[in-house]
């Protein structure tokens, strides 16, 4: 979902998204510090099965196809399962809080309500849930590049990711780009509803 996200100036946010395809976004995130072994390819698999689903889900508008009466009442009842499992999974696991966040191939900034206890430099995990309507996170290595006290009692964290595989980046890659271009997709509709 788009937002309005904070513009911030600091050398962090040249470092990660100067010249990148960049998206804002709100989305269940999270910061772990601490360094251990990240299985990718399981976040590498949830990416790619992530873009199949939307592909058939249509959620693009620009690349929504006409579903028939039955496909749509299959994709209506798969939405309330996967809502409910989602509910469930949450309720066991504490699903991390919304975050406004900026996120390119480079990495992200997290904008959360308290600071995080982390030094520069320091080895990570960011957990985010990749879509709002799937209960299912990805976890990337990263670093620490910054984090400061922003206006509105937001605290900004950059994170650079770090040894991402091949395979991961690739899929990150895609998802950034289906977000960027729903993002203009909206804006676009809000332009058009704004006018009409």
């Amino acid at each position: 979902m788009a937002t309005p996200i904070a513009l911030v100036e600091h050398p962090a946010e040249h470092v990660l998204f100067e010249g990148a395809l960049t998206c804002d976004v709100v989305l269940p995130a999270h910061f772990d510090t601490g360094a251990r072994v990240v299985m990718q390819a399981t976040s590498e698999a949830l990416l790619k099965g992530l873009a199949i689903a939307e592909d058939v889900r249509g959620d693009d508008p620009d690349e929504r196809k006409e579903a028939t009466p039955t496909q749509q009442r299959i994709e209506a009842k798969l939405d309330l399962v996967l809502s409910l499992l989602g509910r469930l999974a949450r309720r066991h696991e504490g699903a991390p809080p919304p975050t406004a966040l900026r996120w390119s191939h480079r990495g992200m900034r997290l904008d959360a309500t308290s600071p995080v206890a982390c030094t520069e430099g320091a080895p990570g995990i960011v957990v985010v849930q990749p879509a709002a309507w799937l209960s299912d996170q990805i976890e990337l290595p990263v670093v620490v590049l910054a984090q400061v006290e922003g206006s509105h009692g937001l605290h900004h964290l950059w994170l650079q990711f770090e040894a991402l595989n091949a395979g991961l980046a690739e899929a990150m890659d895609r998802h950034l780009f289906r977000l960027h271009r729903r993002q203009i997709a909206e804006a676009r509709q809000s332009q058009q509803a704004g006018r009409a």
